[in-house]
């Protein structure tokens, strides 16, 4: 359960994981022109129900929606980007500089939810350098580079075989929430966020949706 700044009620997981897909939504209609959106528009929208989409919204939103207008959208971003704590600048490194790991570094997107990566590492010496401006350095460093830049968030992009020390590594070095995209199973101490995407396994659920899909 998460509870936001000037708010008596907690928030559960689910619904905390949902106000992403709120936000995008609603830059998409912000973008379009659109000044105000109901909670009926969001929850058709995104195939929601209507009852959930009121009660995720009414934990943020810091003004209630008018009656047949609805939110403002510009106030509803607002509210969601700081209750997902986009206001706060967080630095984040990359562990693992091949393919997917130098794409993650050089990413711009990460900038508009308040993330910035601010180096990567590798144990490998053909992978030391800089790529578009930003650091590439030895593995020993992740420590005193993390440190220095306080970084608390990493993204681990190595293989299998490498993940469980890579991330042991990352821990020591005080980051406490890991992005694993490491195809191996991985353990974290009490005090550590671990969230884990394996790409592969989701592709083969959405091929097997896009097959079920299909067949009807």
């Amino acid at each position: 359960m998460t509870r936001l700044e000037g708010k008596t009620a907690e928030i559960s997981k689910a619904a905390f994981l949902r106000f992403p897909e709120y936000l995008r939504y609603l830059k998409a209609e912000a973008a379009r022109g659109v000044e105000y959106v109901s909670s009926s528009e969001i929850a058709e929208d995104m195939h929601l129900s209507a009852v959930c989409v009121r009660k995720d919204l009414a934990l943020v939103a810091s003004e209630p929606g008018k009656p047949r207008m609805g939110f403002a959208v510009m106030q509803l971003i607002g509210d969601l980007e700081r209750a997902l704590g986009y206001h706060r600048k967080t630095h984040a490194c990359v562990v693992g500089a091949g393919r997917l790991g130098r794409a993650f570094l050089v990413y711009d997107g990460f900038e508009h939810y308040g993330i910035s990566v601010v180096a990567a590492f590798d144990i490998s010496p053909a992978q030391v350098g800089a790529l578009r401006g930003k650091p590439i350095y030895p593995m020993e460093r992740l420590k005193e580079i993390a440190e220095r830049e306080e970084v608390r968030l990493g993204i681990l992009t190595v293989p299998g075989e490498a993940a469980q020390k890579a991330c042991d590594a990352m821990v020591e070095a005080g980051i406490t929430a890991i992005l694993s995209f490491a195809p191996a199973y991985v353990r974290v101490p009490e005090g550590v966020t671990l969230r884990c995407e394996d790409l592969a396994a989701t592709l083969a659920s959405l091929s097997a949706e896009a097959a079920e899909n299909g067949d009807h």
